[in-house]
């Protein structure tokens, strides 16, 4: 047996909350525990069917007594605690019967104060391996959830590349990014940004020695500025609502303008309007490039999401090299980003579905797909039907 401690900092998410809720989870936990309607949601992965012995290290503020639920896979056990010293509080054991996450929910019952009580981590003992996000530093990251990656091959002096995605219905979650068409320097995807907006998105990073990337020209609708963060450079986005299971188009072009830059641009097709329509043209100083580092990415961009899974679907993917001829590529690298590579998520997969490439994430699913691993597709030999000559650029 080993006992290991869980911190919900890295582990855990407010999973239920009515609107206006005050619970959080900081640095410290689970914290402003007032609402009896909220469920706090903690993971830890076992390796191996084991018993596991669960304890919950807390402490009360505002209330000296207060009495909660702890469900641990499904096993519901009543815990009271008392005082406002931080302490170990037994829970209970459960039988877990095959490799996968565990998840352990709390919600409140009573209180004779104004909080449950704060929540620092969770205790477990096990004969089991375990796995959760332990890298206090990068809790931000463990509770995003791991990024995944498809990794193409594409001919030299490649101009022009095509990708097609499918979201299924109910993988389009809040935060998700499903980059379609990545390169060395940027990428164009689609995004969920909220309930209400949703959005296609084109950013080109600025240039390894510092100077700017600026734009040359953009759509109709469509925004541009500057990023940071991740990086620096340009984004330019357009504003619309895509929706979960039908299949969006991307087209990127990336020349260089013979003057020591290099021209990215990017085209979206919907089917709703059966159409191309042009997103942006940045220029990139001190680069002189063709397709290159071409891949695709699914993430989740908001923290307090990252519990939740999402999915999509990438197929026919092509490239068009500098004298016309299109090529079909129908390989993939699937890799993941320093959370998943340092296990501190293990919710990620990807591969082949149904003569497509796939990647999901998030969600604490049992099964994850080994990282580093190369997936062919059968080739569909359907040349992309589009004239890029005739590609609009306004």
């Amino acid at each position: 047996m080993s006992a290991k401690t869980v911190a919900l900092a890295g582990n855990a998410f407010v999973t239920t909350a009515s609107a206006g809720a005050s619970e959080i989870i900081n640095d410290n936990g689970l914290a402003n525990w007032n609402s009896a309607n909220t469920v706090t949601s903690v993971y830890f992965r076992m390796s191996s069917a084991a018993s596991a012995t669960v304890s919950l290290n807390a402490y009360l503020a505002g209330s000296n007594n207060s009495v909660i639920k702890v469900t641990v896979n499904g096993s519901a056990f009543t815990v009271k605690l008392a005082g406002t010293n931080a302490k170990a509080y037994a829970v209970g054991t459960v039988q877990v019967a095959a490799p996968g996450y565990v998840k352990v929910d709390l919600q409140g019952i009573s209180k004779d104060g104004g909080y449950f009580g704060d929540v620092s981590s969770l205790g477990v003992t096990t004969t089991s391996a375990l796995e959760y996000a332990n890298d206090s530093a990068n809790y931000y990251w463990s509770r995003r959830g791991p990024s995944v990656h498809l990794n193409y091959n594409v001919p030299s002096n490649s101009e022009y590349f095509y990708n097609e995605v499918t979201v299924p219905a109910g993988q389009d979650a809040i935060g998700s990014y499903f980059m379609v068409a990545g390169f060395l320097g940027g990428y164009c995807g689609i995004q969920v940004n909220s309930d209400t907006e949703r959005r296609v998105l084109f950013s080109v990073w600025d240039a390894d020695d510092g100077q700017k990337t600026t734009l040359v020209s953009k759509g109709a609708g469509v925004v541009d500025n500057g990023f940071g963060g991740e990086g620096t450079g340009g984004q330019s986005y357009l504003v619309f609502k895509w929706l979960a299971g039908n299949t969006y188009k991307v087209i990127t072009r990336i020349r260089p303008d013979g003057a020591g830059s290099t021209l990215y641009s990017a085209w979206f097709f919907a089917p709703e309007s059966n159409a191309w329509r042009y997103l942006a043209t940045w220029k990139r100083p001190a680069t002189t490039a063709y397709q290159s580092g071409v891949h695709s990415f699914l993430e989740n961009f908001i923290d307090r999401n990252g519990y939740l899974g999402r999915r999509a679907l990438y197929g026919n993917q092509w490239a068009r090299n500098v004298s016309g001829a299109w090529s079909e590529s129908t390989t993939a690298r699937f890799t993941g980003d320093a959370t998943a590579t340092n296990a501190q998520r293990k919710d990620y997969a990807g591969g082949l579905e149904n003569g497509q490439f796939y990647l999901r994430n998030g969600g604490f699913f049992p099964d994850f797909v080994t990282l580093n691993q190369t997936f062919t597709r059968p080739a569909t030999g359907k040349q992309p039907s589009v004239d890029v000559d005739t590609l609009p650029t306004k």
